[in-house]
């Protein structure tokens, strides 16, 4: 057996899942761990490049890598269409163009469980259930574009599709429904007696799936979602966070319909206004909050195991590191 580490390239580095994944193969024996991030930062493992554009050929020869996990992407509900093409379609081209110049590493690309998503309540998704050809926005649209790329890759690849991922380090996900609450604009969307259920992935049981997918032997050609399997009704498990952090829970309630009609008059107002940052509320994340989304993960628990973090404690420490992130800004 070589005793070479094996030589992983993590892009989106400077980001919530990447950079959790490129902490995790720092610490971990016989992988020489690599990011590429949009921020510049303070490290001198991590370069500074717009995937946007391709990647330069003296990039391409200090680094070859065995597996490079893609993880880079514009993980927004809410941007002009160039944006998510740039960032999700032209970015993924290009790490694969890398890919090619540097002996065809294993491709990880985290694509997202958006592809699936129609404008209703699903249960029990599989990977073979039928994506397209319509998406509820561009961000789901250009991540199954940026993996039909993937598949024409001719090297080895795996898919990977997670589910709202949550956990210290979140910048997006749980800091906007905090921010919302703590500015009492928090309603309840959907009916309050039957609340819809989704599936959630806690970041550490995420990333122990990306290590396993990208050294794994026998994937090449899989794609796979990944939840914590362990469906919660959303609305309920996000009063009871909002609660733990003694933030207001939602009073409001709004129906879906109602709250529907609301985020496309947001979102005219923001399109014609050209206002900048996002509209308080989507149809996206309506349909995110008020609509059940459950996964079949028996595919991830074959390849990968069980999750190794239960819901109940991936919450607990969720709100652990809230609490004591507070602590540290006062």
């Amino acid at each position: 057996m070589s005793s070479e580490p094996v030589r992983i390239l993590v892009t989106g580095a400077t980001g919530f899942v990447g950079g959790a994944l490129l902490r995790a193969l720092r610490c971990r024996p016989g992988a020489e761990a690599r990011g590429i991030g949009r921020r510049r930062v303070p490290d001198g493992d991590i370069a500074s490049i717009d995937l946007c554009r391709p990647v330069t050929a003296t990039f391409a020869t200090e680094f070859r890598p065995d597996v490079i996990v893609h993880a880079a992407a514009r993980a927004s509900q809410w941007g002009s269409r160039a944006q998510f093409e740039a960032q999700n379609v032209d970015a993924t081209a290009n790490v694969l163009d890398l890919a090619r110049r540097t002996g065809l590493p294993r491709i990880v690309y985290v694509s997202s469980s958006s592809v699936f998503y129609r404008p209703a309540d699903q249960y029990d998704i599989t990977e073979e259930t039928p994506i397209g050809p319509d998406y509820l926005n561009d961000y789901a649209r250009t991540k199954h574009a940026g993996e039909l790329l993937v598949r024409e890759y001719p090297g080895e690849w795996v898919i990977a599709r997670p589910r709202a991922v949550f956990g210290p380090g979140d910048t997006t996900l749980l800091p906007r429904i905090i921010a919302a609450a703590a500015a009492g604009r928090l309603p309840f969307i959907g009916d309050a007696a039957a609340p819809a259920v989704g599936d959630l992935i806690y970041i550490d049981t995420l990333v122990d799936q990306l290590i396993a997918a990208a050294l794994r032997p026998g994937l090449s050609g899989t794609c796979v979602n990944l939840t914590n399997g362990e469906p919660v009704p959303l609305m309920p498990t996000i009063g009871r966070i909002l609660a733990e952090l003694d933030l207001p829970a939602p009073t409001r309630y709004i129906g879906r319909g109602t709250a529907l009609g609301l985020a496309a008059a947001a979102e005219t107002v923001w399109r014609l206004g050209r206002l900048r940052g996002e509209p308080p509320l989507t149809r996206y994340a309506v349909w995110l909050l008020a609509s059940s989304k459950t996964f079949d993960v028996s595919n991830a628990e074959r390849l990968f195991g069980a999750p190794s973090v239960s819901m109940d404690d991936a919450l607990a420490r969720t709100i652990a590191a809230v609490r004591s992130d507070a602590r540290a800004t006062r």
